[in-house]
């Protein structure tokens, strides 16, 4: 059997964090499905109790802290020896850290400790990833990072998680771009509240960016896990390079409430285009609710001068609060 073949036969992964929570749901659902799947994380026994759930599966638990370089690298020799190729990253270890805790009185060792587990550990398995499938033949593989709704939108007094979810944005886009002539796919999972340990407190009230404490709506993590192996088992001519999937009826695009509320607007004195984007709260919706109107993005339209422009927002997607002629609570691009 060539190397062709034996790679169309074994499906291999490695998933990080996979002790518990979402990383032990994926790495069920793709032990189930077939997959010689690796299990990483910093204690064994909850690694072990992952593999049991599937005693047919055909796994390795290694344990590693992927925020330290050596564990990194001894991690993926593992996986190179056992099975001598790598066809699936799934980035998953991760930390909220200490929560509710205002900036000025997050202690810097708190800080570094998310950073090192979100964003260098993320980092860190990438790049071996990254030098195995590239090096590998048949050459290529698909890395999928866990991000995080708060990618889009923070909760309150979550700085260091918040930045590092935005870090792992840019690494995504990154990565998946120097990947294209290796075949290296590079995708994204943002999740909005999926029932596991570190979502445990949601249903009992959590704070909300107007200072309540607010119930919010959990869904089951196996639909997580379902969506990442969708993800993982497309060709690699094809990649979902963002996938999010949320509770829903869960608030983020805006101040995260249970119940958003909108701010009064005159109605549009010109055509409407019902895919405009909205301000509301100094941040942007993607759709309006439908007793709402806006100005069509861009498309010239007349300023209070007499000059026409297009309402582009600095990533050239539309306006934004903070763009000349935007305010917040009003029609988006009305000056």
């Amino acid at each position: 059997m060539n190397a062709m073949e034996s790679a169309q036969q074994s499906r291999i992964a490695v998933v990080t964090g996979a002790g518990s929570g979402i990383g032990r749901a994926v790495a069920v659902e793709l032990l189930r499905a077939g997959w010689s799947v690796t299990l990483a994380g910093r204690r064994t026994g909850t690694l072990e109790e992952t593999a049991a759930l599937v005693p047919e599966g055909s796994c390795l638990a290694v344990r590693a802290d992927v925020s330290e370089p050596g564990d990194a690298t001894a991690l993926f020799a593992a996986v190179r020896d056992r099975f001598g190729r790598l066809d699936l990253l799934f980035n998953n270890a991760g930390t909220f850290g200490p929560g509710g805790v205002p900036v000025e009185n997050l202690s810097y060792e708190a800080w570094r400790h998310v950073v090192d587990t979100n964003l260098n550990g993320a980092f860190l398995c990438a790049q071996e990833a990254y030098r195995q499938m590239k090096e590998q033949e048949p050459q290529g593989g698909r890395i999928i990072n866990n991000g995080s709704i708060s990618a889009h939108t923070p909760r309150p007094r979550s700085v260091a998680y918040t930045a590092t979810k935005h870090a792992v944005t840019g690494l995504t886009k990154s990565l998946s771009l120097d990947g294209r002539p290796y075949r290296i796919a590079v995708g994204q999972i943002d999740i909005g509240n999926a029932a596991t340990d570190m979502t445990a407190r949601i249903p009992s009230g959590v704070p909300q960016a107007n200072g309540e404490l607010a119930v919010e709506p959990v869904m089951d993590v196996s639909d997580v896990a379902r969506t990442v192996r969708h993800m993982a088992e497309l060709p690699l001519e094809a990649n979902v390079q963002f996938a999010t999937v949320l509770a829903t009826t869960i608030a983020v695009r805006g101040p995260r409430l249970t119940r958003p509320t909108w701010s009064p607007i005159q109605p549009a004195q010109t055509e409407c285009d019902p895919q405009c984007r909205f301000a509301r709260g100094g941040l942007m919706l993607d759709s309006p609710p439908p007793e709402l109107h806006t100005w069509s993005t861009g498309a010239p339209q007349a300023t209070p001068r007499g000059r026409r422009q297009p309402f582009r927002g600095s990533d050239g997607g539309g306006p934004r609060v903070g763009d000349r002629g935007v305010r917040a609570g009003s029609r988006s691009g009305c000056p």
